[in-house]
């Protein structure tokens, strides 16, 4: 890992273990990272599993790929590099949100195996559940309401995801997730029953 740019800085513990927060949070924090292709239903199922844990009392926030770019990453493009920076950048927020004991649920493309690597190597073991939503690209072009994937395929969006850069699938996900057939609660569920089975909620 890249050491600090920055000298003469120095760790500053807190007065709160982890046991404290879960102890009197009543939740144990985790990173829900969800990849897939653009359209390929990972907003829809953050948004949806977030919703149900607020609702059930729980501290859940979504990080989504587009959301991030408009302030924290806006000073980033679609370049491998940029890509990478991009991921790195989210891993060290979630990590920072799982230290807090909130569910952090990440919306992003994340197409290398490396960076999603490097963000569980983050959070530690048994918090960071990488969930694919693997959905067919056929179907995810049909759902492109944005029209990204028109753009992509006439030349207009150079280092498009799935079109004319490359997307690595997990290997190691804790949860597939068949979101060109199985329905919205259907994903949720299977969302919430990780996190239930895992004993975070």
């Amino acid at each position: 890992m890249t050491e600090p740019k920055s000298k003469n800085i120095f760790w500053h513990h807190g007065k709160l273990t982890n046991e404290d927060r879960v102890k009197n949070l009543k939740q144990k924090g985790c990173v829900v990272w969800l990849t897939g292709l653009s359209g390929s239903g990972k907003s829809t199922v953050a948004r949806e599993v977030e919703l149900a844990l607020v609702s059930n009392g729980k501290n859940a926030s979504v990080l989504d790929g587009d959301n991030i770019r408009h302030g924290l990453n806006k000073n980033l493009g679609f370049s491998p590099d940029d890509r990478k920076e991009n991921i790195r950048r989210i891993g060290e927020v979630s990590k920072l949100f799982c230290e807090a004991n909130v569910i952090a649920i990440t919306a992003f493309i994340s197409p290398y195996k490396a960076d999603r690597d490097m963000a569980r190597s983050l959070v530690p073991q048994g918090q960071f559940f990488e969930i694919f939503c693997d959905t067919p690209i056929e179907i995810c072009e049909q759902r492109d309401t944005k029209g990204l994937y028109k753009k992509a395929r006439a030349g207009q969006i150079p280092e498009f995801t799935g079109v004319s850069a490359p997307y690595e699938a997990p290997d190691k996900a804790e949860l597939i997730l068949n979101t060109g057939k199985e329905t919205l609660e259907e994903s949720t569920r299977h969302v919430l029953d990780l996190l239930v089975e895992k004993k975070i909620i």
